[in-house]
């Protein structure tokens, strides 16, 4: 398990759900609860505004501890609000279903703002979001499923499928053992360790990915485009389609389904094993054509495109960029 490096100083938010007031100092306090469960974990965690860190603890035992800051506003004073939260915690369990985060009155829920840190058994199913802030998941065997409006995402170790979502912040994941999907409007996004398939889409930011070595078995897809970035994706065992609005492309694998890649502006480079056997077409609106493998051309020879089979042919690799040099190797 990766080590949580940040002190918790750093998991304070300034802003409340609906803003603080200028001039009014925040108030904080903390509150602490110990849950006990049977059976595998369906955790919630929620927050207008905070950072929110789960990692794995003792079997049937959460442990929650939230940071609360809040400001006065209409309804209740700060410190009525931090009173009233350290004796009532936004905290709900039925079972082996627990929910953080919700507060039902709107005078203790204005101008606040809690961060929480969770230890949670390996073996939990867990869905966080926050309104701003970044979100730091670790060691669940279960699904997870982060977003946060504004804030960085980090997920490691999990055995399970990831989802997760950013308005703006970049997110990383470190091995994976199901299938992930990421999304930023505006950030990086980088992915490795992964034995699933991978989606990873940024409207602005470069993507890495790279796929774990997995026995044999069916074919995994990656899919990979961003608007404004480079793409390198590595360790491909089956399709790729991997698309860049401005920017370069790296991509190096198993063509054992077909590949699309494409550039609008920027060099694409394509790395292959030496037994590999696919079918090519390649075009370049600018640029060059540099194939180091030998392919059975099929129609005529052009400068900027390529037909053919290579090693008798198998699956499409097609490679198209409007500006820049195409490498096959």
């Amino acid at each position: 398990m990766r080590p949580f490096l940040f002190p918790i100083a750093a998991l304070l938010i300034l802003s409340g759900v609906s803003g603080c007031v200028a001039g009014f100092p925040a108030v904080e306090g903390e509150f602490e609860r110990t849950l006990n469960t049977t059976g595998p974990v369906a955790l919630e965690v929620s927050t207008g505004s905070g950072t929110i860190e789960v990692k794995d603890g003792a079997p049937g035992v959460v442990k929650i501890r939230g940071h609360i800051r809040a400001r006065d506003g209409r309804g209740a004073t700060a410190d009525e609000k931090i009173r009233y939260l350290q004796a009532n915690p936004p905290i709900e369990q039925s079972g082996d279903t627990i929910r953080v985060g919700r507060i039902e009155d709107d005078a203790y829920r204005n101008n606040v703002s809690i961060s929480y840190v969770i230890e949670s058994p390996a073996e939990t199913r867990l869905t966080a979001s926050t309104g701003s802030g970044s979100l730091r998941i670790a060691g669940l065997r279960g699904r997870v499923e982060g977003s946060t409006g504004s804030g960085s995402i980090d997920i490691s170790n999990v055995g399970d499928e990831v989802n997760a979502r950013t308005g703006s912040g970049s997110i990383e994941v470190h091995s994976a053992r199901g299938r992930i999907d990421l999304s930023t409007g505006s950030g990086s996004i980088r992915a490795e360790g992964i034995a699933g398939s991978i989606k990873a889409s940024a409207g602005s930011g470069g993507i890495m990915l790279k796929q774990a070595a997995v026995e044999r078995g069916a074919p995994l897809d990656v899919e990979a485009r961003t608007g404004s970035g480079s793409i390198e994706v590595t360790g491909i065992a089956g399709s790729l389609r991997a698309a860049s609005g401005s920017g370069s492309i790296q991509a190096s694998g198993n063509p054992m389904g077909n590949w699309d890649v494409q550039a609008s502006s920027g060099s694409v480079s394509i790395q292959v094993p030496p037994e590999a056997s696919f079918d090519l077409y390649a075009r370049t609106g600018s640029g060059q054509i540099d194939a180091d493998v030998a392919v059975e051309v099929m129609g005529a020879l052009r400068r900027n495109e390529l037909r053919g089979k290579v090693r008798g042919g198998g699956s499409l690799v097609e490679v198209r960029t409007g500006s820049g040099n195409v490498s096959i190797r």
